[in-house]
């Protein structure tokens, strides 16, 4: 895999991506805090830009024959990879985890339980 240029930093300042713990066959970074885009530069200078999505390598045909990152990380982390430069990124720590949906409401035997049957078995736990 060939190297790709990147910007270079003031002398004396570390990038998060220096961190990273980086892969035979793979280049690595860390997200920038809710990072969606590659932010890896090309030969030209040229930003990438590509999305990144979450990777799930263990159904990945080409990692399976390669296995660097299953070795590295295990058979479930959580890796993104940009969609055109195939970098790997991964999560940020400081990034929080949010579900989109929501947290939801828990479930009684396939129903959702509404406002008066909380106040019924409320009801019912206090006699």
């Amino acid at each position: 895999m060939d190297k790709l240029a990147t910007t270079e930093l003031a002398p004396g300042t570390e990038s998060p991506q220096s961190s990273a713990p980086q892969l035979a066959n793979h280049k690595v970074k860390i997200k920038i805090l809710r990072q969606r885009t590659c932010n890896e530069r090309d030969q030209k200078n040229k930003l990438c830009g590509g999305h990144l999505k979450r990777w799930y390598y263990i159904t990945d045909t080409t990692e399976q024959k390669c296995g660097d990152v299953e070795r590295a990380w295990g058979r479930s982390a959580e890796v993104y990879r940009c969609e055109y430069c195939k970098t790997l990124y991964l999560p940020n720590p400081e990034d929080a985890k949010v579900n989109v949906a929501g947290t939801g409401r828990t479930s009684i035997f396939g129903f959702l339980p509404t406002a008066k049957d909380a106040a019924k078995e409320a009801a019912k736990d206090a006699k």
